[in-house]
């Protein structure tokens, strides 16, 4: 990972459980490697609870609750994954409203895993092309994404992949689409 994120605020919104934690701690990483600034975003203060599969895994503490922060806090967004991390999140209008900022205005955003039904319910997948965990496709589809079985898809600042194996690929890409900045936003 060549790219540069020297000095770029990048949001990790997460609910208070139930995050895959590799789909958390491998792009925090890869953010810090490449001299960005992470920052955990949650519903609630204090900690949320990570998960490995369905089994607890470590505890983190939250930098910022969503309803304090706007998409001009920071330059990108990163959607961990697991089964009830976007389930909750997409019940959540002041996280949904969060996410929908980042496209509104053009920032970079990559999501992995389940991660897209917050996507899905902000309303953003529409006529894009992505990828995710497979039992998602239907999802995707019916919200009007063109949806792929593949390690990484990126189109127009937006960064999908499908599960942990595919971390080392998406947080490669990750970073070339948050080092590049904002696009511009059409219609």
């Amino acid at each position: 990972m060549a790219e540069s994120l020297d000095g770029l605020r990048v949001a990790f919104l997460v609910a208070p459980e139930g995050t895959e934690q590799v789909e958390l701690t491998e792009p925090w990483k890869a953010v810090e490697k490449a001299g960005g600034r992470p920052e955990l975003v949650s519903t609630e203060q204090g900690e949320v609870q990570a998960f490995h599969h369905l089994d607890r895994a470590d505890r983190f503490p939250v930098d910022k609750v969503v309803t304090d922060v706007t998409s001009t806090d920071y330059d990108a967004l990163v959607l961990p994954g697991g089964v009830a991390n976007p389930d909750f999140l997409r019940t959540n209008g002041e996280a949904v409203r969060f996410v929908a900022e980042f496209f509104t205005v053009g920032k970079p955003v990559a999501a992995i895993c389940h991660a897209p039904w917050t996507l899905i319910e902000a309303d953003v997948v529409r006529g894009r092309r992505m990828t995710s965990w497979p039992s998602l496709q239907t999802d995707l589809r019916n919200a009007g994404a063109e949806w792929e079985d593949s390690e990484v898809v990126v189109e127009a600042g937006l960064v999908t992949s499908r599960k942990p194996d595919d971390l080392p690929v998406f947080c490669e890409h990750m970073v070339e689409q948050f080092a590049a900045g904002p696009r511009t936003v059409t219609g």
